[in-house]
């Protein structure tokens, strides 16, 4: 793919969309595009996330530990943690057919939001609402969790 066509995908990813074309042009120069056959893994649960992958052609199955697993195609983000701190992965990622992916490493998203701190604040906020909205919905289940009934 072209570096357009890269910012293009990029563009079209939600979290993504939010950082600007030029922030964005410096992830497409930087990433790395991969080829991964039918029945690769991409990475394991439990492996070391060094970054993100947009997916650009082809499916995978998400699957944790214990799980239900998960379907994702075109334009999805995967490992979107990885991209803003040193973490493990939570699941198993396996192409369900021929697949491409864009690598977007942690130091070239890092420094990219040392570039840009507007982006790096939007970035922020978009973060903590979601983190926010997980915080109220776990504390919705905890009486379900402790064996409880809700009042």
């Amino acid at each position: 793919m072209a570096i357009e066509d890269d910012i293009s995908l990029l563009a079209s990813v939600p979290t993504l969309s939010l950082l600007g074309r030029q922030a964005l042009r410096i992830l497409a120069i930087g990433a790395e595009t991969r080829y991964i056959h039918s029945g690769e893994v991409l990475f394991k649960a439990g492996d070391d996330a060094e970054g993100g992958f947009v997916v650009q052609e082809g499916r995978f199955s998400l699957s944790p530990p214990g799980g239900d697993e998960t379907i994702f195609g075109p334009r999805t983000l995967l490992g979107e943690l990885a991209l803003f701190a040193e973490t493990q992965r939570p699941a198993t990622a396996k192409a369900l057919e021929p697949s491409t992916v864009l690598c977007i490493p942690r130091p070239l998203f890092i420094r990219m939001l040392d570039s840009f701190p507007e982006v790096a604040r939007r970035l922020r906020e978009i973060i903590a609402a979601r983190l926010d909205e997980s915080t109220r919905d776990i504390s919705k289940l905890r009486p379900v969790l402790d064996g409880q009934e809700r009042k």
